[in-house]
This record gives C-alpha cells, sequence and structure tokens, in this order.
C-alpha cells in the first residue's frame, strides 16, 4: 500500500472545516486517524487505494466534532443508577419534593440514607417556606435525608443527617463553603452551602462503581451521537476516575476527555487528592483520557445567593456571597499548578469571583511557570475591564447558554443579580472582541446535555420553543463565531487546537456529518433541533445514527438509539 493511500475517503459533501486558510471542502481523505486530504473529490480521489472504504455523503453538510467543556455525568446519572431519590420535576414544589421522600422511604424500608435530588430555593420562597432541617424533619424524622438543590451549589439535610455526620454549633465552617445556621444559637439550620456539604458526604456511602462507570458511558454514548468529540467532566475523584479508565480499556470511551479532579472536597471528599496532584493522576494517562486538570469553587451559586460579587447584592445590604479562598491562597495554587503544568478549571458565577481568578493567574504568571491554560467555569458575570484580561493571560472564558434560557432558574438568577448586573452578563461577545477565548459547557445536570441548544442560545439569545418570553441578555454570535467556539475554541481549551478542532490536513480526523446545513436554516428554531447523522473521531465512527458508513463496512462503537438523557 502506497504511503498517501486512505484508510477512509468521504466524497460529495459540503464542509465547513473551521480553517481560515480553507474554509469550505467537498471531501477527505483518512489514514491512522488523521485527515492527509482536505478538498475537492478530484483532490482527494487519487488517494484511494485497493483497500480504501469509500463513502458518498450526498451532499451532506459536515464539520468538525464538538467539545463540551463543562459537564457531571456522574452528579446527574450516578444517583440514578445508584437507585437513589430523583424527585422528579423540573421545578418540583416543597409538597412535591416532600411526597416524594415518603415515597422513596416507603419502597425502601430500613434505617438508610434517603439521599438524591432535588429542591429548587425559589419555590420554597415562592410558598413562604424556609427549607431546612426543621421543614425536613416534618417530612422524615428517623432516617438521614439528603437532598441537593437544583443547582448542586447546596444541600438541605435533616436532624439525623447532621447527627452521624457530627455537625453542631461548635462546628467551623470549611474554608471553600459554609453551614446555614441560627442567627442567635448558632446550631445548623440543615442548609449546607458550596463545600460545606462534603461533611455530609464523609460519612455516607459512595456512589457504587457499577453506577458510575454506567453514567459516564450513557453520557458518552448521548454525546457522541450528538456529535461531541471532546467533553470536560469537571470534579472527578479517585473512584471516578477508575470508573472512566474501565471504559477507556474497554475501548468505549468515545471522546476525548479532560478530568479535573475535585479540589478542596467541593462536592464528596478526594481521599487521595494529594497522591493524585503528586502523580498518581498519570496513572489514568491514555491517548483519550487525562486528569491533569483541577477544579474547585471560587464562589457558589445565585439561587443560595453564594456567588461572590463585586458589589453588594442589595442597596444597604453589605452582603456580597463568599469568595472560598482567601487570595493569597489562590495565587500559590495557581503559581504551583503553572509549575507542574496542571490546568485549574474555576467556578466563577459573580463578577467578584471572576475578577479575583484573573487577578490571581496574573500575579501568579509573575512568578514565571509555564502559560497553562486555565479556565474561568461558568462565566456568568463579567466586569467590562476583565474583558481583555482573558486575551492577556491566555485564560479560557467558559459560558453555559442553556442555562441562560428565560426561565424559573434564569429568574432567580435576575432576581438575585438584579437589573443593572444582568446588562453585563453572559458577555460571550465581548470575550470575542477582545481577542479571547470563549467556550461552552452545558454545565449537564444543570442543564441539558444536548450541546444544539446552547449553540442555538450562542446565536439567537433566544428560546425558539418559547418565543413569548423574548431575547435573553448580551449581543449574539454569528454563526461562524459560534461554531468556532464550539469546536476550534474547545480544542485550544485542551491544548489540542495545533492538532484537532478544524479539518486541517494533518490534524486528527474527527468530523460530524449533519442532518442540515447550519448556513441554510432559519437560527430560531433551525439550530437546536439538529441531528447528527455521523460522528468520527480519529477517524473512526462513534456514531452513524443514518448509516452512512454501513456499505462501506465501517461498524460504529454505538450502535444502538442513545439513551434518553
Amino acid at each position: 500500500m502506497r504511503h498517501d493511500t486512505a484508510d477512509l475517503v468521504l466524497l460529495n459533501a459540503r464542509i465547513y472545516t473551521v480553517d481560515p486558510r480553507l474554509p469550505w471542502a467537498q471531501a477527505v481523505a483518512i489514514r491512522a486517524g488523521r485527515f492527509i486530504a482536505v478538498g475537492t473529490d478530484a483532490d482527494v480521489v487519487p488517494h484511494i487505494g485497493a483497500q480504501t472504504r469509500v463513502a458518498d455523503l450526498g451532499g451532506r453538510f459536515a464539520m468538525p466534532g464538538l467539545y463540551d467543556m463543562h459537564t457531571h455525568p456522574d452528579l446527574a446519572l450516578g444517583p440514578r443508577y445508584a437507585g437513589y431519590l430523583d424527585v422528579g420535576h423540573p421545578d418540583p414544589t416543597p409538597g412535591q419534593v416532600a411526597a416524594a421522600i415518603r415515597d422513596y422511604a416507603h419502597r425502601h424500608p430500613g434505617d438508610g440514607w434517603v439521599y438524591g435530588q432535588h429542591f429548587v430555593w425559589h419555590t420554597f420562597r415562592r410558598e413562604r417556606l424556609a427549607p431546612g432541617r426543621e421543614w425536613l424533619d416534618g417530612v422524615l424524622a428517623d432516617r438521614p435525608v439528603a437532598i441537593h438543590d437544583r443547582s448542586w451549589g447546596s444541600l438541605l439535610v435533616n436532624s439525623r443527617a447532621l447527627a452521624l455526620a457530627g455537625i453542631d454549633a461548635a462546628t467551623r465552617d470549611p474554608g471553600n463553603g459554609y453551614i446555614e445556621r441560627d442567627s442567635l444559637t448558632g446550631e445548623p439550620t440543615g442548609i449546607l452551602v458550596d463545600g460545606a456539604y462534603a461533611l455530609i458526604y464523609r460519612v455516607m456511602p459512595p456512589v457504587p462503581a457499577a453506577a458510575l462507570e454506567r453514567a459516564y458511558r450513557d453520557a458518552l454514548h448521548y454525546q457522541a451521537s450528538r456529535g461531541v468529540v471532546g467533553v470536560k467532566y469537571v470534579h472527578v475523584c479517585e473512584h471516578r476516575l477508575d470508573a472512566l479508565r474501565a471504559l477507556d480499556v474497554a475501548g468505549l470511551l468515545t471522546a476525548r476527555v479532560e478530568a479535573a479532579i475535585s479540589w478542596q472536597d467541593d462536592i464528596f471528599p478526594v481521599r487521595r487528592r494529594w497522591e493524585l496532584m503528586a502523580g498518581a493522576r498519570h496513572h489514568y494517562r491514555s491517548r483519550r483520557l487525562n486528569a491533569n486538570a483541577i477544579k474547585f469553587h471560587f464562589d457558589g451559586t445565585q439561587e443560595a445567593r453564594s456567588s461572590f460579587l463585586a458589589t453588594p447584592y442589595a442597596a444597604g445590604d453589605a452582603w456580597r456571597g463568599h469568595l472560598n479562598l482567601t487570595r493569597e491562597h489562590l495565587v500559590d495554587l495557581i503559581a504551583q499548578m503553572d509549575r507542574e503544568g496542571i490546568r485549574v478549571i474555576a467556578h466563577c458565577t459573580g463578577d467578584g469571583a471572576s475578577d479575583a481568578f484573573l487577578d490571581a493567574v496574573a500575579a501568579a504568571r509573575a512568578r514565571g511557570g509555564q502559560r497553562v491554560r486555565h479556565q474561568c467555569a461558568h462565566s456568568t458575570l463579567l466586569l467590562d475591564h476583565n474583558l481583555a484580561r482573558f486575551a492577556e493571560l491566555g485564560v479560557t472564558a467558559e459560558f453555559s447558554p442553556v442555562g441562560w434560557i428565560p426561565g424559573p432558574f434564569a429568574a432567580a438568577r435576575r432576581d438575585a443579580f438584579g437589573a443593572e448586573r444582568m446588562r453585563r452578563a453572559y458577555n460571550v461577545k465581548g470575550v470575542l472582541d477582545a481577542g479571547g477565548v470563549a467556550v461552552m459547557g452545558t454545565d449537564w445536570p444543570v442543564s441539558p446535555l444536548d450541546p444544539w441548544i446552547g449553540f442555538e442560545g450562542l446565536v439567537t439569545r433566544t428560546d425558539a420553543t418559547q418565543p413569548q418570553r423574548g431575547a435573553f441578555g448580551g449581543e449574539c454570535l454569528t454563526l461562524e463565531q459560534a461554531i468556532r467556539c464550539l469546536t476550534l475554541n474547545g480544542a485550544w481549551s485542551m491544548d489540542l487546537d495545533h492538532d484537532a478542532g478544524s479539518v486541517t490536513r494533518g490534524k486528527r480526523a474527527d468530523l460530524i456529518v449533519l442532518d442540515r446545513n447550519l448556513f441554510e436554516v432559519p437560527p430560531v428554531g433551525g439550530l437546536r433541533g439538529t441531528r447528527v447523522e455521523l460522528t468520527l473521531i480519529d477517524g473512526e465512527p462513534s456514531w452513524d445514527g443514518a448509516g452512512l458508513l454501513a456499505e462501506a463496512g465501517l461498524a460504529p462503537v454505538w450502535r444502538e438509539p442513545p439513551p434518553p438523557l
């Protein structure tokens, strides 16, 4: 076989390459997992040999694979597959939460934990109820109960759970969260915010390994069917890394996965954190998997009013939220991670948090070390003077556009932040106009896992399913900008832009074929319904929903329909 003979050739397509040197192509030739030719059919045909598999795409639209730069399959599916409580409503009322807890306890008799998700702050406020142990004790008192809020920013527990964890008035707040307390007695109210709820996780049994493996497997299957070739699974521990490695060994890791180790027990205890950071993380390294990142919370969430703001939440009130680490800690941490070449993925929902993060990166850079591409997660609110700093410091601005869609969740954010701040919210275009790199993360389970919903949000800033709600904040991106955010920019944020993220000769052969040409459909309603017919990663089909490679004899890793996540 000639050295330039292809393993696979795709002809007669309409390929948007995200390569400015050749924005559009008609065909590609792939050998050993890389593009060896990109151009017209005539350019590619000479690479066809006797053993080359050839597929005619019939004029279909194709583009590079997508990158979802922030998601939590283990939090979404691990509890479900472990048989934990699922309240079953997107915005449950207190009555629905109570009924679900009682029903679960009835179906699972004994004295074990009742643990699951979720409650919603604003539905309690609407009924003038305070979520806490007094309310929860009235629902179920003789067994430990722990329920997350929808945004995973706080945990609601009853008195029995607090007692098992040894949490009382004398318990100190952890540095990365706090225990909500009675203002007179100091007794815990039953609400634990941010890293404080790891105190509960320490006394709970871990999620079973089989549930974690199935959670990641089903997420990868679903994401492959949506065209995803690169993901960041943030907040992992040794159990989750073991689950990912098991899938990798089995050949089921159908995306490049960057797993970010949880820092400071932000959600659950990581018992071997220092061992992992010292080098044990390399045990998991492969062509598709790395654990060379850490994830932690600079601040909390808007629903719990723990997002750290540059100015107080309301006039006459000094409360600005909570910065989970001292500024000195942040600088030392980032300087050390720069020296080690480890990425920091920092949860920042408030403008004060992102400001502190960028300040810390700047101070750490002054000490030398590598220029690691750290990531500002969510970037919900940014101060105007910080927009240009993403480019200056080489920090990725990550946004979660699915969560912007008008509805109860977005309304809670608007109520917490106020109209003035919301005019600065979701400023993807501001970062891009200043020369920075912006990416998208679905942040599932806080928002749906389907990246095409957020993709449409970037372009239209409207919800096609409920147009009466009008536009949500910020300026729209062009279609080309949005595609770049989900492709080449994602690869950049994983240090892969030299090797992936565009359909370019010499790069890894990642390609998705769609059921529509994105440039020929109405943006509102025409983008979020996009269906992926074929996903290639390293030239191998992970998903072939339309059977495009069947005649060529290539079977995808995932052959059955994706799970309904």
